[in-house]
């Protein structure tokens, strides 16, 4: 079996997938620090297994045998090894270490066509990175639509040995969400690519901790549903609810992760209210919410008091934002100890806002400031960038989402790799464009249908400080534009701000906040709106 490890410079043949990229031109190199206390080492082997995580036998891609992956817990200073067995019989594969910097790794990022090329059927490749930063993260699939087939787990970092988060807590529960559908990914990724564009369709069910239910509800005889059939809390062992076991009058830190291919989900416990204390890997001013709204890849810890009556059950409750919901709610339950787990709650489960509810949801975004002591913002950039977030047409008949109307078309060789060696016939040398056409009308489908592709990054020199408007707009399709989650690995950036109609230098630099403004590693642009972000390129790599 073939070997590669994530300090060594292989590069073989990837299989392309999709992403925003960033070049930091500096030299590569690891700088592991003094404080690391431990190496932490795993042999995972990646492959399909049957599983039934609604209920509903399928096909999903497991780690060792289990779903979701197993979770890695490190603390600051760390090392993590893992050696990645690709034992799927026909598929490349690579995980990406979501809101991990990879300050001196970046081959470790597990980005295909990116970072790395894809580990081949029957090869190995070792991945191996300091953690420098306490928080919630995770790690998922990140070739194809890996990650829709379950390969994901968590990635949970304390504090160094000795020290202690800014907040008290009892226990813990650590939460993934995400969304499942009964087709393939092979037919969905078939689907999606073909012309025309043939729809997936929304998920089937919502999953926590893998497990969900998409026939029927457990809460059926509380909600006005047209399946009135009552399920049990019980099931075969795949698909039991995942139960939050609690004890009365005890704080509980909640770490919640959305690892969604698609859907924008809205949390919510019965009679509980939640106190935000962490977004992404960063602390944030603590504020009381009955309810958070959560896009793919975002993670929060929230703080729960036990408090309510202890005879009683809770419900805890998932939803679909965003989009017009046609996939049945999360449910499951908060069981207060000893209480039986078949003991229902009294009361229904909290009604996720309706799914268009934009305001409600820009509220809670707008409650995310950064808390006492954290990093602040150079006051100025050095260099602004403008992201127009379009649907377009290719070639006729393709659907794709296209920057600045550039829909990326990855290179065979890795950019990493062809920057660090200097193969510059590679990838177009050629950068994206940096801005669009100041008279583009946001609120109308885009005049030119057709986008071009292109494999151009964006360079960064060291130190720059770097503002990235990201700018929404409509789709295709008359009076529409969606929510869109973005990610940057490698960096965490300050969200300056969010708005209404398209982002202008003149009237909207005065909104900006250069106080408090919450460092994360994902951001949402609202339909039809903007969102800024700042960072520093201080970490270099692709």
């Amino acid at each position: 079996m073939a070997t590669k490890v994530a300090n060594q410079p292989l590069f073989p043949m990837p299989f392309p997938a999709m992403f925003f990229l960033l070049s930091i031109i500096f030299g590569f190199g690891i700088t592991l620090s003094d404080a690391v206390s431990q190496t932490r080492h795993y042999t995972w082997e990646v492959e399909y297994m049957f599983w039934s995580p609604d209920c509903k036998e399928n096909l999903v891609m497991g780690i060792n045998g289990q779903f979701p992956g197993p979770t890695i817990r490190a603390n600051v200073g760390d090392t993590v090894v893992v050696e990645m067995i690709n034992k799927l019989s026909t598929e490349d594969v690579v995980i990406h270490w979501h809101g991990i910097l990879q300050k001196g790794t970046p081959w470790a990022d597990g980005t295909a066509s990116i970072s790395q090329c894809a580990t081949n059927p029957g090869e190995s490749f070792t991945y191996q990175f300091v953690v420098d930063k306490p928080g919630t993260y995770f790690y998922h699939g990140h070739l194809g639509m890996q990650r829709a087939a379950g390969l994901y787990g968590s990635l949970i970092v304390d504090p160094e040995e000795g020290e202690k988060e800014p907040f008290h807590y009892d226990e813990e529960i650590n939460l993934l969400l995400s969304d499942w559908w009964h087709e393939s990914i092979l037919k969905q990724e078939i689907g999606l690519s073909s012309s025309p564009m043939r729809w997936i369709g929304e998920p089937q069910s919502i999953l926590i901790n893998g497990r969900g239910q998409s026939n029927c509800s457990i809460a059926a005889k509380y909600m006005n549903m047209k399946k009135m059939e009552q399920c049990k809390l019980s099931g075969s062992e795949q698909c039991a609810p995942f139960i939050l076991e609690v004890k009365p009058n005890k704080i509980y830190r909640i770490r919640i992760t959305s690892t969604t291919s698609l859907s924008a989900l809205n949390f919510a416990i019965g009679k509980h209210k939640l106190l935000v204390v962490e977004a992404d890997g960063n602390y944030v001013q603590p504020f009381l919410t009955s309810d958070i709204d959560i896009y793919s890849g975002e993670s929060y810890s929230v703080l729960i008091n036990t408090d309510q009556k202890p005879s009683e059950n809770y419900w805890v409750s998932l939803g679909i934002r965003g989009r017009d919901p046609k996939t049945p709610p999360g449910l499951t339950i908060l069981n207060y100890l000893p209480n039986p787990v078949s003991k229902l709650p009294t009361s229904p489960p909290p009604e996720t806002p309706k799914w268009n509810d934009y305001d409600r949801s820009k509220n809670f975004t707008f409650q995310i400031l950064a808390a006492m002591g954290s990093p602040k913002p150079p006051l100025k950039s050095t260099r602004r960038i403008f992201l127009l977030n379009t649907q377009n047409k290719m070639n006729g008949g393709y659907t794709k989402w296209a920057i600045n109307n550039v829909s990326l078309a990855l290179p065979s060789t890795p950019y990493l790799g062809a920057i660090k060696i200097g193969l510059n016939h590679t990838f177009d040398q050629n950068p994206p464009p940096e801005t669009y056409p100041e008279d583009y009308d946001i609120n109308k489908p885009p005049p030119n249908r057709n986008t071009i592709t292109g494999n151009g990054v964006y360079r960064f020199q060291i130190g720059e400080i770097v503002d990235v408007v990201l700018q929404n707009a409509n789709t295709l399709n008359d009076k529409h534009s969606e929510i869109h989650p973005w990610h940057l690995p490698g960096h965490d950036f300050w969200v300056l701000g969010y708005g209404e109609g398209k982002f202008s230098s003149a009237a909207d630099e005065t909104k900006l906040n250069l106080k408090n403004p919450p460092l994360r590693n994902t951001v949402v642009i609202f339909p039809f709106g903007w969102t800024v972000l700042r960072f520093v390129a201080d970490n270099p790599g692709v």
